[in-house]
C-alpha cells in the first residue's frame, strides 16, 4: 500500500509540474479545451500516459446506463484530473471529482482551474479513500 501510494505521490507531482507549464506558457482565461489539448501534451512529453474524455460508466441496479460521462483526463490509469477555467472553484466542482473518484474506483483527483494568476492557487486535491469496511472520499 506504502509503494502505491508514494508511487500516486510521484505522479501527483509530475502532473502539477505540468500543469504548472501549461499556465506559465498559455496563462489564464483561455477555454478549458485548450488546457485539455496543451495538458495532455505535456504530460506526453514527461513519458506519462493520458487518456482524454475517458467514458465512465455508470451501472444502476445492475444496469450500464448510457449517460455520457466523460473524465477529462486519466494519467498513468491512475489520477483523474478535471480541468476548469472559471472564477472560483465552488463546492459542485468538489462533488463532481469525488463522484468520479467513487465511480471509477481510483484513489486520487485533482481538480485544476487554470483561471488563476498562479497555477498553485487552482489546485485542489481530492481523495478516494476505501476502508475495509466503506468507500469514503474526501478533499484535502
Amino acid at each position: 500500500m506504502t509503494i502505491k501510494r508514494e508511487h500516486i505521490n510521484r505522479l501527483s507531482s509530475q502532473v502539477i509540474g505540468a500543469a504548472i507549464e501549461v499556465h506559465k506558457i498559455l496563462g489564464p482565461g483561455l477555454l478549458e479545451s485548450a488546457y485539455e489539448e496543451s495538458l495532455a501534451h505535456e504530460l506526453h512529453l514527461r513519458g506519462l500516459s493520458v487518456e482524454r474524455q475517458k467514458s465512465l460508466p455508470l451501472v444502476y441496479k445492475d444496469k450500464p446506463l448510457d449517460c455520457g460521462y466523460r473524465l477529462d483526463l486519466v494519467v498513468e490509469n491512475a489520477i483523474i484530473l478535471e480541468l476548469k477555467s472559471c472564477d472560483t472553484i465552488e463546492p459542485i466542482h468538489k462533488a463532481q471529482v469525488l463522484t468520479y473518484l467513487k465511480l471509477s474506483g481510483l484513489s486520487l483527483g485533482l481538480l485544476l482551474n487554470f483561471n488563476v494568476p498562479v497555477m498553485r492557487e487552482g489546485i485542489v486535491r481530492l481523495v478516494n479513500e476505501l476502508s475495509e469496511n466503506s468507500r469514503s472520499a474526501r478533499s484535502e
